[in-house]
């Protein structure tokens, strides 16, 4: 029997977007930097060649540019991930005539906005890189960035196991990437996320096969590990992972593309073991698979690193600014006392306002009159004390101060996924969880 956490619970709220965001889509890529989650490619009614990032504080859309010659092309079931300054896109692709000379790897600079070429290690050694691929992982561990597994041409799945050091740009096979050597094996549609020093993977597909395995690979000790439980999520493909603290989140997926779940696991690593998060009443998580993650605040830290230290302001961390505004929360009845920082809309005046003839019908429906007074901003809640934190314009710190990042409440975002409708907004669900 599968155990149930009792040490928390979580609160799903859907943010209904505008007319100028991303279409819907699934077996996209996606990845949280400074106060941004940036979303690439996938796959809508057809291969996506898209790239835009979020403002979670302002729930803003911006379009960037995905056509010059460093850029890449359409792509589904890659990997993106960031590491001090730069999104690092994989895969996406099988290999074919046209892709085989190249490796299927795109920089992007963020401090620049714009993809730039990558300077890839030269030297007669480095004769192997990855092939192109999909459905792989790939996670930041320390100054490297590990990549397992994936669909491979004809080949089908593979346990290649590679690593790539950002400071060299140079490629390394790791130990489980030969056939018959121990670990998680042929491998693609998985999850995988990185705590300390550790990667993590849970399921995926071997050949058709869904998996339910749960391995661990420690980077000192280049060994694998199987973590063995008797509870934890079923068979899975498609699902996604994220760092919590000290434990790992694990949402959604499936056994196959038309039975998406919508359970949240948590596994601890103090405890090492899993527990299944209750859902508050009154919310309903969704059913997704190819999803995306995104985890953002100080307990999602290891997603959202940017290498930068944080600023100090007469020896003390510059608070986020704030005002408060009355906001009781009655349909919460006893959960009340659960303490939950979430976002939610609520009017906000910015300098980007949106006319009401532009809110499609989902805004209306869930805003009401709040949509004629425009509701483009994201406010704080703590169910706790019944209070919002709302944010006007100039409320919001400069951009070149980067506090903002410091202070922004924990929260999951679960982006796109299947079920999806190519023709209607980006589908973005929060979760917010309280630890009793």
């Amino acid at each position: 029997m599968q155990a149930m956490s009792q040490s928390s619970s979580c609160l799903w709220t859907k943010l209904p977007q505008n007319s100028w965001s991303p279409c819907d889509r699934y077996k996209h890529a996606c990845c949280s930097y400074d106060g941004s989650v940036y979303i690439l490619g996938g796959r809508g009614s057809s291969c996506l060649r898209d790239f835009w990032r979020y403002s979670v504080v302002c729930n803003e859309w911006t379009e960037l540019s995905c056509t010059s010659e460093a850029a890449p092309e359409e792509l589904e079931e890659h990997t993106m991930v960031a590491h001090e300054g730069f999104l690092y896109v994989f895969g996406g692709m099988l290999d074919s005539a046209y892709t085989k000379a190249s490796c299927a790897l795109w920089v992007f600079d963020v401090a620049k906005q714009k993809w730039v070429q990558w300077q890839g290690k030269t030297s007669s050694r480095q004769t192997q890189m990855p092939t192109n691929r999909k459905g792989h992982s790939a996670v930041v561990v320390g100054s490297a960035m590990l990549l397992y597994g994936g669909l491979v041409d004809i080949k089908g799945s593979s346990q290649d196991f590679w690593s790539l050091d950002f400071d060299t740009m140079a490629w390394s096979l790791l130990d489980g990437s030969q056939q018959g050597s121990f670990g998680p094996g042929p491998r693609h549609s998985h999850s995988a996320m990185a705590y300390l020093d550790c990667m993590y993977l849970f399921g995926g597909l071997k050949g058709l096969r869904e998996q339910r395995d749960f391995w661990k690979w420690n980077s000192s000790s280049h060994m694998w590990t199987l973590l063995r439980s008797k509870s934890g999520p079923s068979r899975l493909m498609g699902h996604s992972a994220v760092a919590y603290k000290d434990s790992m989140l694990l949402f959604g997926g499936g056994e196959s593309l038309n039975s998406p779940e919508n359970c949240l696991w948590r596994f601890s690593f103090t405890t090492q073991t899993w527990g299944q998060v209750a859902t508050l009443q009154g919310s309903s998580p969704p059913d997704k698979i190819h999803h995306c993650c995104a985890g953002l605040g100080p307990s999602y830290k290891s997603n959202t690193s940017s290498g930068l230290q944080p600023r100090l302001l007469d020896d003390k961390l510059r608070p986020f600014k704030n005002k408060c505004f009355p906001a009781p929360l009655t349909f919460l009845g006893s959960e009340g006392a659960i303490e939950l920082e979430t976002f939610s809309l609520d009017k906000c005046y910015s300098s980007k306002l949106t006319k009401p003839s532009e809110l499609n019908n989902s805004n209306e429906g869930r805003m009401g009159k709040d949509a004629q007074q425009v509701g483009n901003c994201l406010t704080f809640e703590n169910k706790a004390f019944s209070k919002q934190w709302g944010c006007t314009e100039e409320d919001l710190l400069d951009e070149e101060d980067g506090d903002i990042v410091q202070h922004l409440p924990d929260l999951l975002l679960v982006l796109g996924g299947r079920p999806c409708s190519s023709h209607s907004p980006m589908s973005i669900w929060q979760m917010t969880l309280g630890d009793s």
